[in-house]
């Protein structure tokens, strides 16, 4: 999988810039894809706040990540224009039966392709070897255009995940990480990270 989108984020843009991420429960078909294009691009070229046109941009990227970009060193973005841009967002998880206000799944890269996993289920997926803490996560808490092209694909031992899983955070001096057993014994798989 081909995880390099930063030349389809416009270049005329402030890095301060604001950055929404939207991710859907399943990857949109190429004609859903295709619609939800036409959409976004649709609702940026009409992005008002406040009667100013927004400096926007929207796309979908890897068919599950709905990106909204606005550069507010032109104008802005208030409540109002806000609000519209989650109306269009709400609208499409109507249309297509999706999810895009989920924030406890999770997105990694596993084998090439993206995998969703329940927050709650992280230390399970670890344990088994699904992820491991080199394992892309797509950290879609990021909040302006330079986190989006530097910060958003990050490994999992670099995002704040990394605090709030239990197999991460029991360090030894060496720098190994002991997978505890629910008993809370210190035993099993090694991982180095």
């Amino acid at each position: 999988m081909n995880h390099h989108f930063q030349d389809l984020i416009p270049n005329d843009f402030s890095g301060k810039s604001r950055v929404w991420i939207y991710q859907s429960n399943r990857q949109f078909t190429i004609d859903e894809s295709m619609q939800i294009e036409e959409l976004l691009h649709g609702f940026t070229n009409s992005w008002l706040s406040h009667g100013a046109k927004v400096k926007g941009f929207a796309s979908l990227l890897f068919g599950q990540f709905i990106i909204l970009v606005a550069d507010e060193t032109a104008t802005e973005v208030g409540g109002c224009s806000t609000d519209t841009s989650v109306r269009l967002i709400k609208n499409i998880e109507l249309d297509y039966c999706v999810q895009l206000f989920e924030r406890t799944i999770l997105a990694f890269i596993v084998k090439e392709r993206i995998q969703l996993i329940p927050m709650n289920q992280l230390n399970d997926a670890i344990e088994r070897g699904i992820i491991s803490p080199d394992t892309l996560y797509f950290n879609n808490n990021i909040q302006t255009k330079d986190e989006l092209l530097n910060a958003w694909i990050i490994p999992l031992k670099d995002s704040w995940l990394a605090k709030r899983i239990k197999t991460l955070s029991i360090l030894n001096p060496d720098g190994i990480s002991e997978f505890p057993t629910p008993s809370g014994l210190n035993i099993g798989r090694r991982i180095k990270i």
